[in-house]
């Protein structure tokens, strides 16, 4: 990765951190004013997943979602020229998306916690989580038709929709494919790199795109597509490290927590094809759930590897290629500062 200067570094993260905080705020709020708008039964489970809230409906100050894919859809929209005030209801309609996939997802991965608390379909099963989720697909299909209230066209709207419904089919191969290879041990790296980038980084990229072609620089979405795309792809390989030598106090997992689950991330496919006791790692992986005494070893092996210098090598070399698209966008520098910043935070993350 290319190296910053102090002042430069500076300044990007200053720019980044003003936006991060009221553009969170700003979407917090379009989201509120949707949700509270929904039956109560519904509208409790709703916010409890949100963080909002806990399972007794008392609202709580703690951990909530980190709002990337609608701070980088409205970045996105400023870094063209955008009125970022007037897609808000776009960028909710991103977040609702990517959370009715996790709610999805923990019922499909039988997760029971979800940032150090019960999951949705633990406390209220399976079937009530399905349909919240179902519910919050619909209510993203309204957040899209509230961007005609804020002066954007038919056009605008429909486009918007087809992107964000693409995305959402290519999320729905990815998570096909995540659950095939639950089974599996001969996945490929070039498997897993092809299912996390309809998984996760299909959202993200249409969370930019849609972002550069609301705020009118249609010339410059595909390169905003391709930058979103590198930088869902960075985002999921780090969140993989984190996963296996992530430290708790920041991640709210226990290291390794990813190996005791079986996920077959991105480390662990790298060594189940280089490591030379993958013999060994194959065994763990056969069983139905590893055990606490068998996570050091896992370690090890992953380690010995080299699958964690891999993986971060990916993380970087994706991210210089989100970079090298947001250059070729035709950007100004200036306006560029928030999204390259938001890219070397996600590529650097701890948590």
């Amino acid at each position: 990765m290319v190296k910053r200067g102090i002042k430069e570094q500076v300044r990007e993260l200053d720019a980044t951190l003003d936006a991060w905080t009221g553009y969170r705020n700003s979407v917090q709020n379009e989201l509120e004013g949707m949700i509270n708008g929904a039956p109560s039964s519904l509208r409790n489970i709703l916010r409890y997943h949100m963080g909002w809230e806990n399972e007794r409906g008392r609202i709580r100050q703690g951990k909530q979602g980190k709002f990337i894919r609608s701070i980088l859809h409205l970045l996105s929209c400023q870094a063209v020229g955008g009125d970022v005030a007037q897609v808000l209801p776009s960028a909710a309609a991103l977040e609702l998306v990517h959370n009715l996939s996790l709610i999805h997802d923990d019922i499909q991965d039988k997760s029971h916690q979800r940032h150090g608390r019960p999951t949705v379909w633990k406390l209220w099963g399976k079937s009530q989580a399905i349909n919240i989720g179902d519910f919050m697909f619909a209510l993203a299909s309204l957040a899209l038709l509230r961007l005609r209230d804020n002066g954007l066209s038919s056009e605008e709207i429909l486009h918007s929709l087809k992107v964000l419904t693409e995305a959402c089919k290519e999320l729905c191969e990815g998570q096909y494919l995540d659950i095939e290879f639950e089974d599996r041990v001969d996945i490929t790296v070039e498997d897993y790199l092809n299912m996390i980038r309809r998984k996760t980084a299909a959202l993200i990229a249409a969370s930019a795109s849609m972002g550069a072609y609301l705020g009118k620089g249609e010339e410059k979405v595909q390169h905003f597509h391709q930058f979103g795309e590198a930088l869902g792809m960075a985002y999921q390989i780090r969140d993989d490290i984190l996963g296996v030598w992530g430290v708790k106090k920041r991640t709210g997992k226990s290291m390794g927590e990813d190996l005791r689950q079986r996920k077959k991330t991105l480390p662990v496919v790298y060594a189940l094809s280089e490591s030379k006791d993958r013999a060994k790692l194959e065994r763990l992986y056969s069983k139905r759930r590893i055990d606490g005494g068998d996570i050091p070893l896992a370690v090890r092996i992953l380690d010995e590897s080299g699958a964690r210098d891999h993986s971060q090598n990916l993380v970087q070399e994706y991210c210089r290629q989100a970079l090298k698209q947001l250059e070729a966008s035709g950007v100004g520098r200036d306006r560029q500062a928030p999204l390259r910043q938001i890219a070397h935070s996600l590529a650097e993350r701890e948590n």
